[in-house]
């Protein structure tokens, strides 16, 4: 059998190494995207330029003209080898992926072949990642990750690029949101640090102080499980009667309380968008546990959108809703034996809701009311303080709650202590405290005259 024979290296030639040197390479500008996309979907082996998440286009050019392109895209969201290789745990890869970028593309246009040109655009490319990454994105990159097809490539572009082989993909391709198909075609898993000891840092307990912001941004995530979310929907099944008809319920109201009130222990804070973006984030067992019915003549369980979020929640009775979370708190956690009841306001910005809220000194949830339209939070507050014991207790807030009227309702009706903020801007108290902590004598003192005297004696009567 004849023997395939094997390319022979060729070193460039004069020009060849002028271009190599003179190779200029730059993310690419906007008004020139469409025709990156072009020439790749044109001239690359996957017949299309799709980026994903996050991503940057690049361009190698010498004298103006285009020589090679790549795209980069969000990192794949599960590789085993990959994350083997980093070392960190699955919370860790949730909330820190976005430090992984994938060379989603790369293509040497024709009819260029200039040897070394892929390597020398990989090198100048990588040297400029994370920094324009964070400028278009607001964080660096630490780890890059391709797919090389054994097929048609063998990967020398990444190795003389000091990129490692890792292994093969499993073979699987997404051909829906949750639904994978085998292609048997299993890929070749490549990864390069960008940083020295990026898998040390990205699987250590704190990140560095200018890779956090990507954990910042992490959306929430549910970590209830399936029993602990049946056994609150019960109880609200209890306490909140449900007032739509049962023919047009696909999400039951127990279950959907259920929902929202994990997406606000998990840090959800901006309305219906986010709620919605949070019930997509569930596994089908949570769906399950909740309660919410299958898509008609399907076994997906339906998922609750922001159009749900915003019709159901104007219908709901928030009073009966606070007791009943209240009280199943209660049984889980039993009476609360803090001896602090802070109070403070947030605004729901994309909800146009503005909410006082009452907390102990641990975080636990005490009760919340609505501040009215027209209104400011110290009615909302005073309001809050006549259903939250107080007794006992010391109340915090800050300064916008510290007027005559809160402290009476905490020391005289609530029996309670109270310790709020006083700023500068409240010239009149100020000056009041200034006054009654200046230094003097204690009463009864010395006579002026006599310093010798001492005021802890008193003289002989004559």
């Amino acid at each position: 059998m004849k023997k395939k024979k094997l390319a022979r290296f060729r070193l460039p030639t004069l020009t060849e190494q002028e271009i190599l040197l003179g190779l200029v390479v730059e993310p690419v500008p906007p008004d020139q995207v469409e025709r990156l996309d072009e020439l790749i979907t044109e001239h690359h082996y996957l017949k299309n330029a799709r980026v994903v998440g996050e991503h940057l286009r690049y361009v190698a050019m010498y004298q103006g003209q285009w020589l090679a392109l790549a795209t980069w895209s969000a990192a794949a969201l599960h590789i085993k080898p990959r994350d083997r290789f980093i070392g960190w745990s699955e919370e860790q890869r949730r909330m820190r992926l976005p430090l992984v970028v994938n060379n989603s593309r790369l293509l040497v246009l024709p009819p260029c072949e200039c040897p070394n040109l892929i390597s020398r655009f990989m090198k100048l490319m990588l040297g400029r990642l994370s920094s324009d990454w964070e400028q278009s994105w607001g964080h660096p990159v630490a780890l890059a990750e391709t797919f090389v097809d054994p097929h048609l490539y063998q990967g020398t572009a990444y190795k003389a690029s000091g990129w490692h082989r890792l292994g093969q993909t499993g073979g699987w391709k997404r051909s829906a949101e949750d639904f994978y198909q085998k292609h048997e075609r299993p890929k070749q898993i490549w990864v390069r640090e960008l940083v020295p000891n990026a898998c040390g840092k990205l699987c250590a307990r704190q990140l560095p102080a200018q890779w956090k912001k990507v954990e910042e941004k992490a959306a929430p995530r549910c970590t209830a499980k399936a029993g602990q979310m049946r056994s609150l929907v019960e109880h609200l099944r209890a306490e909140v009667p449900e007032f739509r008809s049962k023919e047009a319920l696909a999400y039951p109201i127990a279950g959907f309380l259920v929902l929202i009130a994990l997406a606000m222990f998990s840090g959800v804070r901006r309305g219906p968008q986010d709620l919605a973006e949070y019930a997509a984030s569930l596994s089908s067992g949570q769906l399950r546990a909740l309660g919410f019915r299958t898509k008609r003549g399907t076994t997906r369980l339906r998922c609750p959108g922001e159009s749900t979020f915003k019709r159901v929640l104007p219908q709901i009775d928030a009073a009966a809703l606070e007791r009943a979370l209240l009280l199943w708190q209660q049984q889980v956690l039993g009476p609360s034996q803090d001896k602090l009841v802070i109070v403070d306001g947030k605004t729901l910005r994309h909800a146009h809701v503005e909410l006082v809220s009452a907390v102990d000194g641990s975080g636990r949830w005490l009760g919340t009311v609505a501040v009215k339209e027209g209104s400011n939070e110290i009615p909302a507050a005073r309001e809050l303080l006549d259903k939250v014991s107080v007794t006992d207790k010391t109340t915090l807030a800050d300064a916008i709650h510290t007027h005559v009227e809160t402290a009476q309702q905490i020391l005289f009706e609530g029996g309670g202590d109270y310790a709020l903020t006083v700023k500068e801007n409240q010239k009149e108290l100020v000056q009041t405290l200034a006054t009654l902590l200046t230094r003097s004598d204690f009463s009864p003192s010395t006579h002026n005259a006599d310093a010798r005297a001492d005021a802890r004696t008193q003289s002989e009567p004559t």
